[in-house]
């Protein structure tokens, strides 16, 4: 009978440690569904011509995101609430076995871009990117990672994951006495993010609005003050970095803050 009680709380000690390895872990973002695309490339075999771009990130190899980036289309993009977000992507062998690299292999990537439309081509045959097209134009070192070059275009499987970075989250701050622009990178987790505050050592939390792409602006006078700042990701966690920018500040200057759990 001691035996016997013994084996079974074994069994539910074993049980109720694969339940809990299951379960989310609380503060982890969890990333979405398998769903169907089609990919592109541009920007040249070094990915030079995929700098600069709609998300304002400037150039993505001192911004850390090298050649992992794509340009999404406008189903994807959502006015630029979706720069920063990340993916997984791999080739349709269903669709494209022809073109697809042997065992379907998969790639991550940052939005860093939009894919404008080019509605003077049908949707099918050169406008890849019209709505209500889902499509990643991909820099050509990602795109030949999971498919031929010459296909040209491919039927992929995407979905969301997680962003994993290296450091903090960085705030670069520009403008002017006042106007204060700060573009928001490196952001781990969602990547994406939906709101900013902005606090001076003199102020409460102001809410800063979005400019574009990722960059948030706020009209308060913040010079002579060390600054704060608060940004809430699109899975609703908020991270906040205090004191991140000391007193003495310059336009120009990027400073690193705390980022989202992984």
């Amino acid at each position: 009978m001691a035996a016997a009680t013994t084996l079974l709380l074994y069994i539910a000690t074993i049980l109720c440690f694969i339940t809990t390895a299951r379960a989310k872990i609380p503060g982890v973002y969890a990333g979405g569904p398998w769903q169907n695309a089609h990919a592109t490339f541009y920007g040249g075999s070094d990915a030079s011509g995929t700098m600069g771009g709609a998300c304002g990130y400037g150039n993505l190899y001192s911004q850390g995101y090298g050649v992992n980036t794509a340009a999404l289309s406008t189903a994807l993009f959502n006015n630029g609430l979706s720069c920063g977000a990340c993916f997984e992507i791999k080739c349709d062998a269903a669709q494209d076995s022809k073109w697809c690299n042997p065992g379907s292999p998969s790639i991550l990537i940052t939005a860093t871009n939009f894919c404008p439309p080019n509605n003077a081509l049908p949707n099918d045959n050169g406008g890849w990117c019209n709505p209500p097209r889902t499509h990643f134009d991909l820099a050509v070192p990602m795109f030949i990672k999971i498919a031929e070059f010459r296909a040209g275009i491919v039927a992929v499987n995407y979905r969301r994951v997680a962003c994993r970075k290296q450091g903090g989250v960085r705030f670069t701050v520009n403008g002017s006495k006042y106007f204060n622009l700060v573009l928001i990178t490196n952001v781990a987790g969602a990547g994406d993010i939906v709101r900013v505050s902005i606090k001076g050592a003199n102020t409460q939390w102001l809410t800063m609005s979005r400019n574009w792409g990722q960059a948030w602006q706020s009209s308060s006078v913040l010079v002579g003050q060390a600054l704060s700042f608060r940004v809430t990701g699109s899975d609703g966690r908020t991270s906040t970095s205090m004191n991140v920018a000391p007193a003495n500040w310059q336009f120009g200057q990027t400073f690193t803050g705390k980022n989202f759990r992984v």
